[in-house]
């Protein structure tokens, strides 16, 4: 991993579910060297996210992939001495303990900015450093809320809508990583220096549901839930093969949209004037989807992908677990990875999330057991000794 482009870039992980574990993943992948930090007798609380095998937990291979771990009780005055001292040696420090936390332990920002003016601090909460709400318990699932994303998920005449995984926290881990990526930037360029990343779970969702704000502000207007379709553009929408299988049909492009049409027998529709455009088409949603849909329906999923792609449709099938790894595409390209691990032997997991020619980074190990580093990072990098580690570990400071 000599050429990934974060390669002597040392990153702090003090961070758990789940944002903050991805930011530092995404840098672990190109390159930084990540020391995870976790409470020594607990553990973080992603190794009891999700299923295990044999007691080893699946999502913590992936998660904590590329960072060595030590267990140490931040609370703790020796414990807070110990983040002192991998501050002084880091780039970049990710938590998301809740507002006031690291403070109280005395090791604010300023404190820690005192013993490195370089360090970039990355503090993931639910709400932000400042506000009404920054002392709120953030979860992910409170941003899907908040965010409209409930609002407009679901069946018209169902309830708002959760997603069933964690949405907002994944795409705050990669707005984070990004805005890591900015102020190592910025401390090559200007002044220097290290700064604090103030980043909240609401504000990347909020990005990602789209200018709601903006059209209520202007017109008045609020979205409501339509199920798989498109308020901008029909065809859209989900529909059942004869095999009882499911596809996606989208048609935001005009001749996408004919194309579809035609394919499924009705050519004539194409002709009238409403079909010309998004808005039209969603006006005749019912008519749209009858047609499209009769015709997947008296078909199977491999006659309907091969039809859509003969006639330059877009069109996907509807995938699970199963599909995504058995898929060709995405075996030819590597998207899926087996990474080998001394407690699993070989494990399937995503691969990095983008390919650079010249640096591309990789994975070069999975996450590891509680406290695989502890006695290396602060015995052979900090400079303890070993006495002092095993009085340490004795009264649970560190594991």
């Amino acid at each position: 991993m000599s050429n990934g482009p974060l390669s002597g870039v040392r990153v702090i992980d003090a961070s758990t579910i789940l944002a903050g574990p991805l930011c530092c993943q995404i840098l672990g992948d190109f390159g930084a060297d990540v020391i995870k930090i976790e409470h020594p007798t607990a553990g973080d609380s992603m190794r009891g996210h999700g299923p295990s095998k044999d007691g080893v937990p699946l999502w913590w291979k992936e998660i904590s992939r590329n960072k060595r771990t030590i267990g140490v009780q931040l609370s703790t005055e020796e414990g807070a001495d110990i983040l002192r001292r991998l501050a002084a040696t880091a780039d970049v420090l990710v938590e998301n303990f809740r507002p006031g936390t690291l403070e109280r332990w005395g090791l604010a920002p300023e404190d820690l900015h005192r013993i490195n003016p370089d360090l970039v601090i990355v503090r993931v909460t639910g709400f932000g450093q400042q506000g009404p709400y920054s002392s709120r318990p953030g979860f992910g699932t409170l941003a899907e809320s908040m965010s409209g994303f409930a609002h407009l998920t679901g069946e018209a005449d169902g309830p708002p809508t959760l997603p069933a995984f964690g949405l907002a926290d994944s795409l705050a881990g990669i707005a984070a990583s990004s805005a890591t990526m900015m102020a190592l930037f910025a401390r090559t360029t200007g002044e220097g220096g290290g700064q604090v990343v103030d980043l909240s779970l609401l504000e990347p969702i909020l990005a990602a549901v789209g200018p709601g704000p903006t059209i209520y502000d202007q017109l008045g207007l609020v979205g409501s839930r339509h199920g798989n379709r498109s308020t901008n553009n029909a065809p859209r929408n989900t529909y059942r093969t004869k095999d009882d299988q499911w596809v996606a049909v989208s048609s935001s492009a005009q001749a996408v949209a004919e194309r579809v049409l035609t394919l499924v027998g009705h050519p004539e529709v194409t002709q009238e004037p409403w079909f010309t455009s998004g808005a039209g088409r969603v006006e005749h949603v019912e008519l749209i989807d009858e047609l499209v849909g009769r015709w997947i329906r008296d078909r199977t999923r491999e006659d309907v992908l091969r039809a859509f792609d003969e006639a330059g449709a877009a069109i996907s099938p509807i995938y699970s677990a199963q599909d995504v790894v058995e898929d060709e595409h995405i075996t030819a390209t590597g998207m899926i990875t087996e990474v080998p691990d001394p407690e699993l032997g070989s494990i399937a997991m995503h691969n990095v999330m983008w390919r650079m020619s010249r640096t591309p980074g990789g994975i070069r190990f999975a996450g590891r057991p509680l406290g695989a580093d502890t006695d290396d990072v602060l015995i052979n990098e900090l400079g303890l000794d070993q006495q002092t580690v095993s009085d340490l570990r004795e009264r649970s400071v560190v594991a």
